[in-house]
């Protein structure tokens, strides 16, 4: 009876709906997902103006999505394998969606941050399951290998349009639009994937490690809190000081957890690995200073150059395809001088646009003060994506690839949401309150000095401590994963 019922099943799977169309349905649910790290930059001095939100406040707009996101990934690809590909999909996508809904309405701070984070629990739930249900859909050789190739424009796609997309809506419409325009496209996306998915499943009596997911989100959530207070109560005040030390606690604990839990969210034994350590390392030293650098450059351009939300969108479009243009170049030279050299090279090109930005002010022309040195910045950014997730994802057994992918995509978040903390904890204290724009320029002018020190150190340790060779070169739908996951979060 059970082999039957599994023979009709897989059947079913075969014949219920065209590979092409399972394969838009999983690629839109990716779009809106990577997307949603970007969108909402050029709506932050809107959204501020609004309702009202301190500068502190206004990073949480962002951070409250990328830590649910990252806490909850490696969860939702779990729960995924356990209970369906198609049933979480469908949950991720409706909690994303109305999340979407509640913060495009709120009225108040609290509320809009509280949808932030609802929306990045769904995203995490959601992500991890569309590039299977993408492989899924089409047979091996090269139809999936398309299929795969289309996932992963739409994802570098989805992060490279959001500036555009955002500072469209928020000019044309308001800044609510940015969360509102997921209502309709997700209401889409969800009946057509209820009609049209097939469930598949690979359920292996694992348990969801719910208690280190919720560690590490609470972990990170309260680090990111109390470095935001030192703003304005200083780094030895007891209310910074207790948050710093209850979040590092938790963090401790979450680590202890994954030690003894017989299915860790988090297998600490891969991290005895030298380059799945190395690289993670370097990701999350990486992601501290890429994620929040649309998030300075698009508050600079105007709060500080008097851009309109669609002008500072369209701004950053060059830095958006310098990205692309590095993930893509990065495999051809991997496979010449290897992926060490690569990834520390594209740190370096980084550096330079981050040394380059460090010169911004106040009455900049467009073509120095964020043109030029965000090529720079971008184009490293995707030079050093690729390779890092290629070692990333080498040396571990076949079975782990997809741990190891999902580990890599949640060291970059991870290492951004607690950069962005910092680096904006940074530019308030150089801003000193005032909002000039010669006083905001001076704060994010230091940021992306701190940025540039970050990864120039990062550089070097990519040059001592990741391996050599030149054999861990993309390949196959979770190295793809792992480049799609960074490179869209880097621009975040």
């Amino acid at each position: 009876m059970t082999s039957m019922s599994d023979a009709a099943h897989a059947s079913s799977r075969r014949t219920s709906a065209p590979g092409w169309l399972v394969v838009a349905l999983a690629c839109a649910g990716q779009f809106l997902v990577v997307l949603d790290v970007s969108v909402v930059n050029v709506a932050l001095p809107s959204m501020r103006a609004e309702l009202g939100m301190s500068t502190s406040g206004l990073q949480w707009v962002v951070n409250a999505y990328a830590i649910a996101f990252a806490g909850f990934m490696l969860l939702g690809g779990r729960a995924g394998d356990l209970y369906g590909r198609k049933r979480v999909f469908l949950v991720g996508l409706a909690l994303f969606t109305l999340a979407s809904l509640a913060g495009g309405l709120a009225r108040d701070d609290w509320q809009l941050l509280l949808a932030r984070a609802v929306q990045g629990l769904g995203a995490a739930v959601l992500a991890p399951s569309t590039l299977t249900i993408v492989t899924g859909a089409v047979p091996e050789g090269a139809a999936r290998a398309r299929a795969i190739a289309t996932w992963t424009a739409v994802g570098a796609g989805g992060g490279a349009a959001g500036g555009l997309v955002g500072g469209v809506l928020v000019d044309l419409l308001s800044w609510r639009w940015v969360l509102l325009i997921n209502v309709p496209v997700g209401a889409v996306v969800l009946a057509g994937s209820v009609r049209w998915l097939a469930e598949s499943r690979a359920g292996d009596g694992r348990r969801l490690d719910l208690p280190g997911a919720l560690l590490v989100t609470a972990g990170l959530a309260t680090l990111a809190y109390g470095v935001s207070q030192t703003e304005a109560e200083g780094w030895t005040a007891s209310a910074a000081l207790v948050p710093l030390a209850a979040g590092l606690a938790l963090v401790a604990l979450f680590l202890a957890v994954e030690a003894r839990t017989a299915a860790p969210l988090m297998p600490l034994g891969l991290l005895r690995l030298r380059p799945v350590a190395s690289a993670n390392v370097a990701m999350f030293l990486s992601g501290s200073a890429m994620f929040s650098t649309w998030y300075f450059m698009t508050t600079y351009a105007q709060s500080a150059l008097g851009y309109t939300p669609m002008e500072a969108g369209l701004a950053l479009m060059p830095s958006s395809f310098a990205l692309v243009l590095g993930s893509k170049l990065a495999p051809r030279l991997m496979r010449a001088a290897g992926a060490r050299t690569v990834a520390t090279l594209g740190a370096l090109v980084a550096v330079a646009g981050f040394g380059w930005q460090s010169t911004m002010r106040a009455d900049g022309a467009y073509v120095t003060a964020i043109m030029l040195p965000g090529v720079l910045m971008m184009l490293g950014a995707g030079l050093s994506a690729t390779p890092l997730a290629a070692l990333a994802t080498s040396g571990t057994a076949p079975g782990e690839a997809g741990l190891v992918s999902g580990l890599a995509n949640t060291s970059r978040t991870m290492g951004g949401s607690l950069g962005l903390a910092v680096f904006s904890t940074v530019a308030a204290a150089r801003t000193g309150g005032r909002g000039t724009p010669q006083a905001l320029t001076e704060g994010y002018a230091l940021a992306f000095r701190t940025g540039a020190g970050v990864l120039l150190a990062c550089a070097v340790l990519m040059l001592v401590w990741l391996p050599r060779g030149t054999s861990a070169v993309p390949a196959g739908p979770e190295a793809a994963g792992a480049e799609t996951g960074t490179a869209g979060i880097s621009t975040g």
